[in-house]
């Protein structure tokens, strides 16, 4: 069982070695999305909802950052509805933060991780597929001087309270 889940985290590392190389660990986490070019949404909510200076804090942290296409596929109401209500939006923001540093490889042991807001998030390994509440993971170990991004393909909405 131990060489599966070693295989799916090798897989995964290889697949898509070229971002862990491309990020820039001098920059926070802040810094790094900005300059990826593909979280101009993540990155406006998070300075709608206040979070920019926890996010540039000395961390770590572990991200689950949702792409601009990501957040392209909600309906325009739900994101008028965030950004209407901060709490909410901080809700379903942190719900993507993790605090520690969680890489690729301990990702895959995991069936949960604990959220910022102290929500369960379950994590999921399929194949080669790895989803954390039920957003696929696109790209793993995004370096960053305070913690690491994850990039997932689908914004991932906390339970309801």
């Amino acid at each position: 069982m131990h060489l599966g889940k070693l295989f799916v985290a090798t897989m995964l590392a290889a697949l898509i070695g070229t971002s862990a190389t491309a990020s820039a660990p001098n920059k926070d986490i802040v810094d790094t999305a900005v300059g990826a070019g593909k979280f101009k949404t993540l990155v406006t909510l998070v300075k709608e909802a206040g979070l920019v200076e926890t996010l540039k804090g000395k961390g770590p942290f572990t991200v689950f950052a949702p792409t601009d296409e990501a957040f392209a596929k909600l309906p325009k109401s739900t994101v008028d509805a965030l950004l209407a209500d901060k709490e909410a939006l901080k809700r379903v923001l942190l719900y993507h933060v993790v605090p520690g540093t969680v890489k690729a490889a301990d990702v895959v042991k995991v069936k949960s991780a604990k959220s910022a807001n102290n929500l369960t998030i379950p994590v999921a390994v399929h194949g080669k597929t790895v989803t954390v509440a039920k957003a696929k993971v696109i790209a793993t170990d995004v370096m960053a001087s305070n913690g690491v991004i994850h990039i997932v393909d689908t914004v991932m909405i906390p339970p309801a309270k």
